[in-house]
């Protein structure tokens, strides 16, 4: 089918490329994952550079992965001896399609979804794009796999033409990209030990993960010079138990965990100031009590944890925040339950004289301490629950491991633990005092200025890409005393989810995202914009590239 790909225009390959990747249903946490990387794999083994260099295409099994999943990873050399170096990533899996409901069954065939929607009457505009012929739908087609294909024409062309530029790029692709992240975790390894063995120079690395438009109306193109970061704070609430029939003289750890979700869900009051950037409020991924089964006694302890994008905090500064306001959610509980037990007291000719409501609130690292001071074995028990849950969802480990911990607290004292659980997602930008720094912006404003200047398309250049990318994991700018924070907030940091700080660190790759763009990504009706991502945006990363590798 590739054979003579390389005689196809750009737009054909790319077109040609997008479709067969989505053909290929790679959903998260299943063996399509391992489907798509071979045939990632058989079409670079086609072009005609790989077929003369084998040995520079390879692949790298990801540690402990039970699926076989595995990174991919190809070399190309430009005429000369520079090591300069260009790094192409991209990630392969994408999210379930239960979304498409009773036409699930095409979810992965561009061709019969287009027609679909040119008679579907539930969106005008999205029907009107469908006949205009410049959109392809199917999951995946814009997250990611038209980003894969943008790369691999790039790597075809540039391959084919060495005379232009100078030095080496790297393609890989991941995946696992949609919930863990390991797949970039494990090749954090593999950069490493390339730039090691070979000497290379990582100039930046260019991830075509997608844009969209950010308000109705706006048609800009977004550059994105950085990675917004991602923390997942949990909350576990020990309250009272009690008989329904006695309410009041319990404490519902579902009202705490509501009042947290009140306070926490949707609020733009907790999101950072960053002028000039997109930065969304943090939202509830899972809330409930812990009950299996019916009784008549209320619920014990309830979980809770939160989406929370970061662009300039770091763990220390967002452990603090959220300190404050569980100690808020807990004092408005106890004024509730006063203000209810007085109109209870009162309607039944009660004395007033009340229960006690007061929370105590912790941070994992503090209630660790705590029990330490008893006497508790804090860390062998953690190793024991992490071991006997260890198949388990890694958030509902951590759960686990906390609750154990507070079975152990000879005081009995209903809390608040606020701890972390995966993934954690690095934050980082171009801050632009360095050489290396000024070198990868001043490119940027050069060909993009360019391009500006000869087509009908407007860019913005911002710092931080608003959606999680496995470009988190390339460079990080957290100390060591702000990571410290999060490590020691974090149950069995170094089992459940040791992402390699030191390494990324020490890695520090300039992280940038060029993405293909299209609308609705993770939903049913997910598109990609044809003219732009398989036309434009392929020649625009070509210029890029050639510039950082130009003789």
């Amino acid at each position: 089918m590739f054979k003579k790909l390389e005689n196809l225009s750009t737009f054909n390959q790319v077109n040609l490329l997008t479709t067969s990747l989505v053909n290929i249903l790679s959903i998260n946490g299943t063996v399509g994952e391992v489907e798509i990387a071979n045939k990632i794999e058989e079409i670079l083994h086609s072009f005609p550079y790989f077929k003369d260099s084998p040995e520079m295409i390879w692949t790298q099994p990801l540690p402990n992965d039970g699926i076989g999943r595995k990174n991919v990873f190809a070399r190309i050399k430009g005429n000369g001896a520079s090591k300069k170096t260009v790094i192409y990533h991209a990630h392969l899996d994408t999210v379930g399609t239960d979304d498409y409901g009773k036409i699930q069954e095409l979810a992965n065939i561009p061709e019969r979804l287009l027609e679909f929607f040119k008679s579907w009457e539930g969106n005008k505009e999205i029907q009107e794009q469908a006949h205009s012929g410049d959109w392809m739908f199917g999951r995946g087609a814009l997250d990611m796999k038209s980003g894969i294909a943008v790369h691999l024409a790039n790597i075809l062309y540039l391959s084919e033409h060495r005379d232009k530029w100078d030095g080496e790029i790297i393609f890989m692709v991941n995946p696992v990209e949609e919930n863990q992240h390991t797949g970039v975790i494990a090749a954090v390894d593999e950069l490493l030990r390339l730039r090691k063995e070979e000497q290379l120079d990582y100039i930046v690395a260019i991830n075509t993960d997608y844009i969209t438009s950010l308000f109705p109306g706006d048609e800009q193109k977004y550059i994105y010079t950085g990675a917004v970061g991602k923390l997942l704070p949990c909350f576990y609430v020990y309250g009272r138990e009690t008989h329904v029939g006695r309410t009041l003289d319990g404490l519902d750890p579902t009202l705490v965990t509501s009042e947290l979700n009140r306070l926490i869900n949707n609020n733009m009051e907790l999101i950072e100031q960053v002028e000039g950037e997109l930065m969304t409020p943090p939202s509830v991924l899972y809330h409930r009590d812990t009950k299996n089964f019916y009784n008549v006694q209320t619920a014990v302890t309830s979980h809770i944890y939160f989406n929370l994008m970061v662009l300039e905090d770091s763990p220390q500064v967002v452990v603090e925040k959220l300190k404050r306001i569980a100690n808020k959610a807990a004092r408005t509980t106890e004024t509730y339950y006063q203000k209810q037990y007085q109109l209870y007291a009162l309607r039944n000719h009660f004395p007033e004289e009340m229960p006690k409501w007061e929370m105590e609130v912790y941070t994992f690292e503090e209630y660790c301490e705590k029990l330490r001071k008893q006497g508790v074995d804090v860390e062998g028990i953690a190793e024991q629950m992490e071991a006997a849950y260890k198949e388990e969802d890694p958030r509902e480990v951590c759960f686990q491991i906390v609750d154990s911990l507070r079975q152990q607290d000879a005081t009995g004292v209903p809390c608040i633990i606020i701890f972390f659980a995966p993934p954690y997602c690095p934050h980082h930008y171009l801050i632009g005092e360095s050489k290396r720094d000024k070198r990868v912006i001043g490119v940027i404003d050069e060909v993009v200025g360019k391009w500006e200047y000869g087509s009908v398309e407007q860019f913005s250049i911002k710092r931080f890409f608003p959606y999680l990318s496995d470009s988190s994991y390339l460079s990080l700018h957290d100390t060591e005393e702000e990571i410290e924070s999060l490590i020691h907030n974090f149950p069995e940091w170094k089992s459940i989810y040791p992402v390699p700080v030191d390494k990324i660190r020490e890695l520090n790759v300039p992280a940038i995202n060029i993405g293909v763009y299209g609308m609705d990504a993770h939903r049913w009706t997910e598109r990609v914009y044809k003219p732009y991502s398989f036309e434009t945006l392929p020649h625009l990363i070509r210029d890029l590239t050639v510039c950082w590798l130009g003789k």
